[in-house]
């Protein structure tokens, strides 16, 4: 990346404060739920895509994986576009980038560099030899995602790069997957994550939707498919300019809770699910990490959930429940990153003062159902037709859904397998001659989320001393409960959580 140029870092702290001191029967006993959303941005400023890119070189280390199963050969488009697809991934890689091309069977061999062990550095020589090679390949074999994902990790796992990244294409299930039982997919899983960035193809018609996201989700990637064999080698040359143009390879979200509240999740909403899992964080820094990769000039969105005990607190006034913190490793004066903001709750007695979910929350959980309700239809859909009718009831379910979030890209998607009346009442049928790989499209498409623009700044200004200072200062001390934290912080991070601008 870049030393020229600015990168901001921008935080949202998005919630509906009022909870009940009755809580909820489905939550813990004696405690209550508050659900947030963190709405974090990047953007870059005086360095366009072009110079980040040109300045990535050593900041990449790159993995491309090649599905070379039998069934690439069924029809060989396939396997010739995959081909064609890597070699435009190569083709793209700046000089000085560490980078391997693997192919994947039962197994996973280097295709390029060779047998070493250690990764190539994308020069003219380099990219031409890996070209050779691929244009080499030939397919047999099954398919066993794991030893794939876990070569990749030992190749990466030596890097000293940023920004590491694998791109997996694949055109068929994970099927031999019990062949390999020290390097079974879920094992695997659990050794990178938190290691590099996955993003998973498919190609063809007998790929899993589920599998692409599940992959995806656990390695922070993105999951996509073509339609078109012909269609990959541009979505790849796509792909890989996101890549090079990242802003930056990490943001870490640091949550602090204060004294008798507990992190119950944190996950990744927009633009799509995905799970976070505690990093920890740096001894004596207090609080928990959860890591987010591969920033571009982009909008991402994160729910909070957090427990709390209302015992003994104050009714009526603002509690800080924890404090949000943004963390970017190794930050250099080009990068600004936004002051500590606080999640807040307001206990009340009354259940008629507490407020519905915050739109934000509510719109991820009407994503979720548009999501389980298109699954079921292909559920149904696969039984024939003793499903159809039942398939046809939950796409209606789908584009209801659709259309209340106001997603047309969704419900443009939706009605490539549903078609619906135009007089009411609208019924809703699964439409004729789909085939199975129209449904994990559907999928695919139905996994991705969206927000509404940003309204207006966030609910709570900041807290802390603001993104220009430093983070030095004496340490003040809460006159409710003796608590000590930074000077400038506008609410206790103890165990009583009230605004610190009051007198005991």
């Amino acid at each position: 990346m870049s030393e020229t140029g600015a990168v901001e870092v921008t935080l949202k702290v998005g919630q509906n404060k009022h909870l009940s001191t009755v809580p909820a029967s489905a939550g813990p006993p004696g405690r209550a739920e508050m659900h947030a959303i963190l709405e974090v941005g990047v953007t870059s400023t005086g360095v366009p895509a072009s110079g980040r890119r040109e300045g990535l070189g050593a900041a990449l280390a790159q993995v491309l994986i090649i599905d070379t199963s039998k069934s690439m050969l069924h029809p060989e488009t396939k396997l010739h576009a995959a081909k064609d697809a890597t070699v435009a991934a190569v083709r793209l890689l700046p000089d000085g980038a560490a980078f391997a091309v693997l192919s994947g069977r039962y197994e996973a061999t280097v295709v390029h560099p060779g047998g070493t062990g250690v990764l190539a550095v994308a020069d003219p020589q380099e990219r031409a030899a890996a070209e050779y090679a691929v244009r080499l390949l030939d397919a047999d074999g099954g398919t066993a995602i794991g030893p794939w994902l876990d070569l990749a990790r030992l190749l990466l796992q030596e890097q000293q790069a940023p920004v590491k990244h694998v791109l997996l294409l694949t055109d068929g299930r994970n099927e031999h997957d019990e062949r390999r039982t020290h390097k079974r997919l879920e094992t695997v899983l659990r050794a990178c994550e938190q290691q590099f960035v996955c993003d998973v193809w498919g190609i063809g018609d007998d790929w899993d939707a589920e599998l692409l996201l599940h992959i995806a989700g656990r390695l922070q990637g993105h999951a996509a498919a073509v339609r078109e064999e012909s269609e990959l080698p541009a979505a790849y040359e796509e792909l890989m300019g996101r890549v090079l143009g990242t802003a930056l390879p990490e943001v870490r979200i640091r949550l602090t809770p204060a004294r008798g509240t507990e992190i119950r999740e944190v996950k990744q909403v927009v633009p799509s699910e995905q799970e976070l899992r505690p990093a920890g964080a740096e001894p004596d820094a207090g609080g928990t990490e959860y890591v987010t990769r591969g920033w571009t000039d982009e909008v991402r969105q994160y729910q909070v959930v957090l427990t709390a005990d209302p015992s003994g607190r104050e009714l009526g006034e603002d509690l800080q429940l924890a404090a949000v913190e943004l963390l970017v490793p190794g930050t250099k004066p080009s990068v600004r990153l936004p002051a500590p903001q606080p999640i807040l709750v307001n206990w009340s007695d009354n259940p008629d003062d507490v407020s519905a979910p915050h739109p934000g929350v509510e719109r991820h959980r009407l994503y979720r159902q548009c999501y389980e309700a298109v699954a079921e239809a292909y559920r149904a859909w696969r039984r024939g037709a003793d499903g159809r009718a039942r398939a046809g009831e939950e796409l209606a379910r789908a584009l209801s859904l659709a259309d209340r979030l106001g997603d047309a890209r969704l419900r443009d998607e939706l009605l490539r397998v549903a078609d619906r009346d135009a007089e009411p009442p609208h019924e809703v049928h699964v439409r004729d001659g789909l085939k199975g790989v129209d449904w994990e499209h559907q999928l695919l498409s139905s996994a991705r989320t969206t927000s509404h623009e940003p309204e207006g700044a966030p609910e709570h200004p900041p807290v802390g001393p603001g993104p220009a200072a430093d983070g030095a200062g004496e340490l003040m001390e809460c006159p409710h409960c003796g608590w000590l934290g930074p000077t400038g912080s506008r609410f206790c991070g103890g165990k009583c959580g009230r605004p610190l601008g009051e007198s005991a």
